[in-house]
């Protein structure tokens, strides 16, 4: 059996289990560990049957909670690597200081190194293998035993809030396996390091899964083509958003190219650029402060008035505070 599950979706966090033969992926984890294990159980869905975890894009609403479940569950998670790389650097502490702390800091590590100079043996009575030792360095003495770390070593042994149990790469327009589903990644336009949407196909049923757009590009519909379910976002109203809260440099990104995707563009998407074959359509990452459930309903529903039947194109809303009931096949 084929299954498809939205546990979250919504700027606040997003998540869902694609299910396929023996194997079982999550899709993004926007949520805290514990709360995607209680949406799974909630839905039906067992945490400890996951066999892996794949990621769209580094942005927090997608990637919060990944860390602590993959560790949890022990199992790989598969990124390309440049959201990768942006996900390290989200999630490793870094130290910001003002510029005189930066200048008091030189300063005193160069008074340490002056002072440590001054206590320096004469290198001829040093031993050569030990004459050349770089800092935070064990050094071996000769009953076999080793001096204690250096503070560099006290360090680098804090726990890696980057660590995770195994890491897979892939790339956009290259299919790849894991398990019984096939994954087929493609670029979608969007301000992250490299956002990918997907295509899952296990046992002739395909599902795409495209969110976080700011426009519809012609890979993305080519993608879209031919599938037995469609995720796709209806994130905005345009008058609402631009009638609402948030600041104008916010809504001028929404709206980008490199946004997400309006109402009125995904119904435009659905009336013209969309085959009409899928069995479902789930609208997804509605906005909680600039769109209606309604509102997006209603503009989908006029897009697919000529299309509606009882095999196809059943329109269903993903939430961000309750799991959608699974979708199988």
């Amino acid at each position: 059996m084929v299954r498809f599950t939205v546990l979250a979706s919504g700027s606040r966090g997003n998540s869902a289990v694609v299910s396929g033969g023996h194997t079982r992926l999550l899709v993004d984890a926007g949520l805290s560990c514990r709360e995607l294990f209680r949406r799974m159980k909630l839905a039906g869905e067992a945490p400890e049957t996951l066999d892996a975890i794949i990621i769209t894009h580094e942005h927090m609403d997608h990637v919060g909670g990944l860390a602590v479940t993959a560790r949890k569950l022990g199992i790989p998670v598969y990124f390309t690597e440049a959201t990768h790389r942006a996900w390290m650097r989200w999630i490793t502490p870094r130290l910001h200081m003002t510029y005189a702390q930066w200048i008091e800091q030189c300063r005193q590590q160069a008074v340490a190194r002056q002072a440590e100079t001054a206590l320096e043996p004469d290198p001829c009575e040093c031993d050569d293998a030990g004459a050349d030792m770089t800092p935070g360095a064990r050094q071996s003495r000769s009953d076999g035993t080793e001096d204690a770390p250096r503070a560099a070593d006290e360090k680098s042994a804090k726990p890696d809030p980057a660590w995770l149990p195994s890491v897979q790469y892939f790339q956009a327009g290259r299919p790849f396996q894991i398990g019984d589903i096939s994954v087929s990644p493609f670029t979608i336009p969007h301000d992250a390091a490299d956002p990918v949407g997907f295509v899952f196909q296990a046992e002739g049923v395909r599902m795409a899964l495209a969110t976080d757009l700011g426009y519809v590009t012609p890979n993305v519909k080519a993608q879209m083509r031919n599938v037995d379910l469609l995720l796709l976002e209806s994130n905005h109203d345009l008058e609402m958003l631009r009638d609402g809260p948030y600041p104008w440099s916010v809504k001028q990104r929404v709206l980008s190219r490199v946004g997400h995707l309006s109402n009125e563009a995904a119904a435009d998407f659905l009336e013209s650029g969309y085959d009409g074959q899928a069995t479902y359509v789930i609208l997804a990452h509605l906005s909680e402060s600039n769109n209606l459930p309604d509102l997006a309903r209603v503009t989908a529903e006029r897009a697919l008035a000529g299309r509606a039947s009882l095999l196809a194109n059943r329109l269903l809303l993903a939430g961000q505070h309750q799991p959608l009931s699974p979708i199988s096949f």
